[in-house]
């Protein structure tokens, strides 16, 4: 009779043990916010947090990949504004040297001018940055991953602003013509560089244009991927976070029933103390 005694108080024991240990699980599950903290805890959801924790990182990973992309893309940008204003300042000199006569300081001058244009535009046209990237891309283009079988071609390559600009020409044969033309060429020599200048301008202008296509395309991956990291995040939390409402009447109503055990314990462990002294 004492042994069924003893066996029973153990018994109750090891279920007040148990039951305080789950109010510790979920008093911590309220203080950190997350319900399952290994995978004994719920071992299908612990699959799928996993499985949404990688394709969050995966998704950073694309997200760093455009925001790369995005600056190389403004840089692009940038020079090709510039070259967009030399050339059109290409232009207004060469019908300033058409109204200035040959061999005059006026013309000289503009023929210096458009030298240092040419050397500035050869210059954004090669620039790289401090890390040694180059603003154009040379001979082809990188493309960049941004997604599942998303890549994307973030700027142009150096060749295809510089290069066949009218027919063969590149647009440093262009600009030196011109200067050629303002110092020693005929008033046709003057026209034709005018023309070809024109015609080089609007070169840059289409490349501009194709180059804000590219900044649009990486505009909208970059919403997709916002909306992607949003949607991960709310299922995530779905299976993960705690309820507070449910934890905490969970957590009372055990708490309830641990103090009610306890007392009961008390009483039973008297009794049994009583039975055995008598």
């Amino acid at each position: 009779m004492v042994f069924i005694t003893t066996q029973s108080l153990q018994a109750e024991i090891n279920r007040q043990s148990r039951l305080s240990k789950d109010i510790a699980n979920e008093q911590a599950k309220i203080s950190t916010g997350i319900k399952i903290d290994e995978p004994s805890d719920n071992p299908q959801d612990w699959v799928q947090i996993s499985l949404l924790g990688r394709q969050q990182s995966i998704n950073e990973a694309w997200k760093s990949n455009l925001g790369f992309a995005q600056a190389r893309a403004a840089k692009a940008e940038t020079n090709l504004n510039d070259i967009n204003n030399l050339m059109t300042r290409v232009t207004d000199l060469l019908v300033t040297a058409s109204s200035t006569s040959s061999g005059s300081p006026g013309r000289e001058a503009v023929a210096k001018d458009l030298e240092g244009i040419r050397a500035t535009i050869s210059d954004l046209i090669n620039q790289t940055d401090y890390q040694g990237q180059p603003v154009f891309d040379n001979t082809n283009t990188i493309n960049v991953p941004v997604g599942a079988g998303v890549s994307l071609e973030a700027v142009p390559t150096r060749q295809s602003i510089s290069e066949n600009v009218i027919g063969t020409r590149s647009l440093d044969q262009i600009l030196e013509d011109a200067i050629n033309a303002v110092r020693t060429g005929t008033d046709t020599d003057r026209s034709n560089a005018l023309s070809d200048a024109r015609k080089a301008l609007d070169h840059v202008i289409v490349a501009q244009s194709v180059q804000g296509v590219r900044s649009q395309r990486m505009e909208d991956v970059g919403t997709r991927l916002s909306s992607s990291a949003l949607a991960l995040t709310e299922r995530r939390s779905t299976l993960e976070d705690t309820d507070l409402t449910e934890t905490i009447t969970k957590l009372q109503n055990k708490l309830t029933t641990l103090e009610a055990a306890q007392a009961a314990f008390a009483r039973i462990s008297r009794q049994s103390l009583f039975d055995l002294i008598s």
